[in-house]
């Protein structure tokens, strides 16, 4: 599996489409997963599912006209970190998905079309191209990879009985050697406070280059994930990796006063830009300047996340890379 660094040749997406599951929430949501979209368009091909013509009319009305192509694929929502394939790069550079097997984050979220989504995706890139299935299940967010053999997951989510049954730390190990072609995979303990997804990794601890992770460090007194963000920088340090630290966004609400899993890490790294999620936080800029700082040579731009948070996730969640074909190339070293 390629880093996210690693050029795209397109960037599949899915247009916030049910009112019922985002209500007063939809419009906003709208206009951040408009405006993420027209700056990964900037680099690169957006590949936008899209349930029914009415909302492909809608989707076209509001999205860029260059750089992005509409799919008709019915999917539960638009969470395609987690629903989509994940492009692996074969020996000779063809690149080809691999489809994970997806049960609703462990039941949690079982929505008619997301088991779907993965294969019908996999068949619009070609059948050419081939594809690979298992059944395991693994949604995308839950690992991150550097390109280079290394490997972050989370016991929370990858050891929890209800996404494969009972395992072991060395049986998931050997599943992503198999599917993902890594060697070493560094193990966390868990994620944020209310996260749907039981802990995944992509809101946490993320690679920039290879055997270097970013992680964030709490600064306000009430920062609800104090703990569990200072138990992960020292999970992360002690796993041998270089870690490189940005401030957490705090304590994040929703309208109902609950704490939001509101994270700078779950940004996401296009060929032009990186899109980093922001939350109306003191720590917003500084968060902005330094990823930017650790992607030489793209773009970094804040966007509010909020809308999008409160269906679960951020710009991480709602993205997945189709790698282009050919070499590998590496990340500079700011």
């Amino acid at each position: 599996m390629p880093a996210e660094w690693t050029p795209h040749e397109a960037t599949w997406v899915a247009w916030p489409s049910h009112a019922a599951l985002w209500r007063e929430n939809l419009g906003p949501a709208r206009a951040a997963f408009a405006r993420m979209v027209s700056l990964i368009a900037e680099g690169e091909r957006v590949e936008v599912l899209v349930p029914d013509a009415e909302q492909e009319a809608a989707a076209r009305a509001a999205l860029p006209a260059q750089s992005v192509r509409f799919h008709r694929v019915p999917f539960g929502d638009i969470w395609l970190r987690d629903t989509a394939p994940i492009f692996v790069r074969g020996p000779a550079g063809d690149v080809k998905p691999v489809r994970f097997g997806f049960n609703g984050w462990g039941g949690k979220y079982v929505l008619p079309y997301d088991d779907e989504v993965s294969g019908r995706i996999a068949g619009i890139v070609g059948p050419g191209v081939g594809d690979f299935q298992t059944r395991f299940i693994l949604e995308g967010g839950a690992v991150d990879v550097d390109g280079e053999g290394n490997a972050l997951t989370t016991r929370q989510c990858l050891l929890n009985d209800n996404r494969n049954g009972p395992r072991e730390e060395w049986e998931v190990e050997a599943l992503l050697r198999e599917h993902l072609g890594v060697e070493r995979v560094h193990w966390l303990n868990q994620g944020l406070q209310n996260d749907h997804t039981d802990g995944h990794v992509d809101t946490v601890v993320r690679f920039v280059r290879p055997g270097a992770v970013v992680a964030m460090e709490p600064r306000a007194s009430d920062d609800p994930n104090r703990e569990a963000l200072r138990a992960l920088l020292r999970d992360a340090a002690g796993g041998g990796l270089d870690v490189l630290r940005v401030p957490s966004p705090g304590r994040i609400e929703g309208e109902d006063g609950g704490v939001m899993p509101a994270s700078y890490v779950n940004f996401y790294v296009a060929n032009a830009v990186v899109v980093v999620p922001t939350y109306g936080s003191p720590f917003d800029d500084e968060a902005v300047e330094r990823i930017g700082a650790l992607f030489p040579g793209r773009r970094a731009v804040g966007l509010d996340a909020r809308s999008i948070l409160t269906g679960g996730g951020a710009f991480h969640c709602i993205t997945q890379q189709q790698p282009r074909a050919g070499a590998v190339h590496r990340q500079e070293t700011p």
